[in-house]
């Protein structure tokens, strides 16, 4: 079998850049890892995974006066392959062969990715400007190495939101729930039911959203987000009637599905010790079709005692409940202002 990329990484610093930087500079600090883009940093790379942008890649973080030395050491002294696999290749975003070791700070790697700088303490507008993706390019992959332990420091910094902000992108996503939910049935009963198979899919991208919130999961983008969701170990039970509403010939059993899904997630939020209610959802009005009950929205927004989250607006939350356009959300500065 072969190897995985975390494993072509970590075999191809221990056995080749290890050696050649240690031997240079036996005593300088440094981390190794792989991280940022790629499926293999989530550990769900496979044969397909390996007609681009896959190969000997890691990320090399040493001290700020080092980068440029070390990064051309390794120019000088890398093998032209390891294991098969040529140590110089171009990528989708270089068409320039060269070495694939990122030689940079931890500070400089993190704040590539994420567009804010987790060395510091991240205020409320920070952690809103996160994306799932963003933060798991850092967290996400295999350490090789953590010599000063900065880049364990970073990650742990990273590992979630603070309580109030938690609680406020959970009450988001509810309250962009409430949004659509009775569109479901109104649009087909109009007969539109290409409408209303449209919203029954972007709530569901809602769902697989909230249900990462709710597990205290980073979401990644969307490549692999219903891959992780259906590992979730308690909101992963809401899979089978997404599944349903998704696959439903007509309305009323598209809009079962999604209301199975949203009671199952209602008790997996007590469960994570966040304040719900007993059935999240309530009739439309006189109408047959079915919408989130307010109280749902209103016990998360009432249990935040940050003044500043607080005065946030409702149904806006982070940057990836705001848009799923990816040029906004893989923008290197902070995504929406």
């Amino acid at each position: 079998m072969s190897p995985t990329g975390a494993e072509l990484s970590r075999s191809y610093f221990e056995q080749v850049v290890e050696p050649i930087v240690r031997g240079r500079w036996p005593g300088m600090p440094c981390a190794a890892a792989r991280l940022g883009s790629g499926s293999d940093v989530l550990g769900l790379d496979d044969a397909i995974s390996r007609d681009h942008d896959w190969g000997l890649r890691l990320n090399l973080l040493v001290p700020a006066e080092a980068t440029t030395a070390v990064d051309e050491h390794l120019d000088a002294h890398l093998p032209v392959a390891f294991a098969g696999h040529p140590t110089r290749f171009a990528t989708t975003w270089d068409p320039v062969a060269r070495h694939r070791v990122q030689v940079e700070t931890a500070r400089d790697l993190a704040v590539s990715r994420l567009g804010v700088d987790p060395t510091r303490d991240l205020d409320v507008d920070d952690w809103l400007s996160l994306t799932g993706q963003a933060v798991l390019e850092v967290t996400g992959g295999d350490v090789f190495a953590d010599d000063a332990g900065e880049l364990d420091g970073i990650r742990q910094r990273l590992e979630w939101y603070p309580d109030d902000v938690w609680r406020h992108v959970v009450a988001t996503d509810w309250a962009r729930l409430s949004q659509e939910l009775p569109f479901v049935g109104r649009t087909a009963e109009r007969g539109d039911e290409l409408g209303s198979r449209v919203v029954a899919a972007r709530l569901t991208g809602i769902v697989l959203h909230l249900g990462h919130l709710l597990e205290r999961r980073w979401p990644p983008y969307a490549k692999w987000l219903g891959t992780s969701f259906a590992g979730l170990p308690r909101a992963g039970v809401a899979l089978a009637p997404l599944v349903r509403a998704l696959a439903a010939a007509g309305w009323r059993q598209r809009q079962d599905g999604l209301v199975e899904a949203l009671r199952l997630l209602a008790g997996v939020q007590g469960e994570a010790g966040l304040p719900t209610v007993h059935d999240p959802v309530e009739p439309f009005w006189d109408r047959p079709y079915r919408g989130v009950r307010g109280a749902v929205v209103e016990v998360l927004e009432a249990s935040v005692s940050d003044p500043v989250v607080r005065a946030l607006p409702r149904g806006v939350g982070s940057a990836e409940q705001r848009s799923d356009n990816v040029d906004v959300l893989t923008h290197r500065g902070r995504p929406i202002e």
